[in-house]
């Protein structure tokens, strides 16, 4: 990793330069480095940085420039190769993850702001929603429109999402309803889920039998993915719009960020709390996801916060639990 990181900050410059300039980068990398630890023995006749040298690589590996306007929603690809992104200049980009650089041209043909971006399971195409009401599939190798653009939203689509098995896409828009389309038709399956008010976030259960959305009507609902049919009543505790919704690995929790600054989690089988809401945060919650193993969640704010937690009380003695929410202390 260490090697990685090195090749990555002065690849560009040494690439272009005599072999000597390796050993002229060394003083450059930080102090704590094993490379600058083991190598700058070796040399102690080379330049020293007399102040302001980093003790530590920076966390952010790589900054991927490109787009015009904010960047509305951004995903890896399955493999972790690939990431994908989407922005209010109209556009969605795909760059190469270890590089950070562009993939090919920019995915153009959306009219307005481009609102939420996913790939699919097998990571070869590529699922977006914008402003101008409207959900496009994209081939995640070439970049091309897969299709027509998918219509029947009559407002803004803000979140979409492939099912498991890939053959489903999960969108909610701004027109109150859920929508489900057959991702290799593009055709929609079903009637619109309604209830909701206005439509935040959309999230599919890791066996694709149920989906999970968040609205600004600060309530939580679970639906049949077969049947499209609401599951129990709504999930009610928010005070303030619900913003991102996502299920654990194992189906059995359910975890929701707010606008009232809250996570919350919740047993995906009755629909009731699971424990106290989640305090720390001092602004809006925009986005929330379990670990992958499930025991741990991680959350996005408005205070440009991330926090790490725990999924359960019980498990706040655990040294897997690095930074947990005020309410676990």
């Amino acid at each position: 990793m260490d090697t990685q990181r090195f090749i990555q900050v002065f690849g560009g410059i040494i690439l272009h330069s005599t072999p000597h300039l390796y050993v002229s980068a060394l003083p450059f990398s930080p102090a704590n480095s094993p490379l600058s630890r083991q190598f700058s023995v070796c040399f102690p006749n080379t330049l020293r940085v007399a102040s302001g040298r980093d003790m530590n690589w920076s966390p952010v590996q790589a900054v991927l420039r490109g787009h015009t306007g904010p960047v509305s929603s951004v995903s890896f690809s399955p493999d972790g190769t690939h990431i994908v992104t989407g922005s209010w200049d109209k556009t969605v980009r795909l760059w190469d993850a270890g590089t950070g650089q562009p993939v090919g041209e920019p995915l153009r043909g959306h009219t307005d702001k481009v609102t939420s971006v996913s790939f699919s399971p097998d990571g070869t195409r590529i699922v977006t929603g914008s402003q101008d009401n409207t959900v496009r599939l994209w081939d995640a190798g070439t970049g091309q429109p897969v299709g027509e653009p998918v219509r029947g939203h009559t407002h803004y689509v803000i979140s979409v999402s492939f099912s498991p098995d890939g053959t489903r896409i999960i969108t909610g828009s701004w027109d109150k309803t859920v929508r489900l389309w057959d991702a290799g038709t593009g055709q929609p399956v079903g009637e619109p889920l309604r209830g909701h008010t206005y439509v935040r976030s959309v999230s599919f259960s890791p066996d694709g039998t149920h989906i999970v959305t968040g609205s600004q009507d600060k309530t939580v609902r679970l639906w049949d993915a077969g049947t499209g049919q609401p599951v129990g009543e709504p999930l009610r505790g928010h005070t303030d719009w619900v913003t991102s919704v996502s299920f654990s690995p194992d189906d059995t929790r359910i975890v929701t960020g707010s606008r009232d600054n809250t996570v919350r989690l919740w047993d995906a089988g009755t629909g009731q709390p699971v424990g106290e809401p989640l305090w720390g945060h001092t602004h809006f919650v925009t986005s929330v996801s379990f670990s992958p193993d499930g025991t741990r969640i991680v959350t996005g704010s408005y205070d440009t916060a991330v926090r790490l937690g725990c999924r359960d009380r019980t498990a706040i003695t655990t040294a897997r639990c690095v930074r947990p929410f005020n309410v676990l202390t």
